[in-house]
């Protein structure tokens, strides 16, 4: 990067995701990763959901129902939770399915996010509200607990709540959600770069940085 002269412009990074996909949490902190080691990129972060049970109960269900649900059974699940647990252990990203009873409706989470979008930058919420579910089993369609973990990352816990109580950002969501799906988005997280370069899963930090040195050149040469 260093023979990127001028310093190119500010990019636009969407990252397409569920509060309740592991495999975003990872996402999620890999791709942070990738833009610390990038000091000299200027770039807006936008957080769009893709909602992974969208008829989930506004209540949620617990984590018992919900892998009987999704895969079968508690079998398939601990598979999957023990392979995700090694993965964030490697990756300093901490999981402990042990200590979710519940799997939310991420409605209100996406709300808040988009919410807290409008206040400033969400990026820290964002990270915050997936660690408290991931690693201490936060339920995050309990509006109280989203208030509380808006407050801890700066925002007003009272405004949280009211907009909370509100339907205020349930269309925008769903809206959203559906148009995700209908640009043929079928997996997360999915990181689009200035609306043109884009990868989806789970990805290495390596991958995220030649992406944004790629991003970053064609602004400068484009």
């Amino acid at each position: 990067m260093n023979a990127l002269n001028p310093r190119p412009g500010r990019q636009t990074i969407e990252i397409i995701f569920d509060f309740v996909c592991p495999w975003c949490h990872l996402g999620v902190a890999r791709l942070l990763d990738a833009l610390q080691s990038r000091p000299m990129l200027s770039f807006d972060l936008i957080w769009r959901p893709f909602l992974l049970d969208p008829d989930m109960p506004p209540e949620g269900m617990t984590r018992q129902d919900y892998a009987l649900r999704k895969y079968g059974g508690d079998v398939r699940a601990k598979r999957l939770y023990a392979a995700v647990t090694r993965i964030g252990l490697e990756d300093g990203v901490p999981f402990r399915f042990d200590r979710m009873t519940r799997v939310p409706s991420t409605v209100n989470a996406h709300r808040l996010v988009r919410w807290a979008s409008e206040r400033g930058d969400a990026t820290g919420l964002v990270s915050r509200l997936m660690r408290a579910h991931f690693a201490d089993g936060a339920d995050l369609g309990d509006p109280r607990t989203l208030a509380m973990l808006a407050a801890e990352t700066g925002f007003d816990p009272a405004a949280a709540a009211r907009m909370l109580a509100s339907l205020d950002h349930t269309d925008s969501v769903y809206a959203d959600n559906l148009n995700t799906h209908r640009a043929g988005i079928a997996g997360v997280p999915c990181v689009v770069i200035d609306g043109d370069l884009a990868v989806a899963g789970v990805q290495d930090v390596k991958v995220f940085q030649r992406l944004l040195d790629v991003a970053a050149l064609e602004r400068v040469v484009g």
